[in-house]
């Protein structure tokens, strides 16, 4: 069973830090695309940064230049740097991966969401 975590969410005043975490229970991460989503209170669920298989990164317009994706495969985990927060960043924010044995078997896992909340 994949099961994805995230972790390092919190309470930070605007201009802070905080780095998130994605942690895979097996190596699922390797070659294949991962994002970062985040949910906001009455909101759509948005794209906010993506690692594909190749290492090649791409952001939404609105974190561009504040926010990192990388990954670590030796630990099968997927990291999220965020910098500059500001309020509008609050947010639930997701790890998703479509991954599968087989091409038949490919299906999207999510995690459980960390909350993030930027004081003014």
């Amino acid at each position: 069973q994949v099961q994805l975590v995230e972790s390092g969410g919190g309470l930070v005043q605007a201009g802070g830090s905080l780095r998130l975490s994605c942690a895979a229970s097996g190596n699922i991460f390797r070659r294949n695309d991962v994002e970062w989503y985040r949910q906001a209170p009455g909101k759509s669920r948005e794209l906010v940064a993506v690692i594909t298989g190749g290492d090649w990164t791409d952001y939404a317009d609105s974190v561009k230049g504040r926010f990192a994706i990388s990954r670590d495969n030796s630990k099968n985990t997927v990291y999220l740097q965020m910098n500059s927060l500001k309020p509008e960043d609050t947010a639930v924010y997701f790890c998703h991966v479509k991954w599968g044995p087989t091409v038949e078997a490919i299906r999207d896992y999510w995690g459980q969401g960390t909350q993030v909340t930027v004081s003014v």
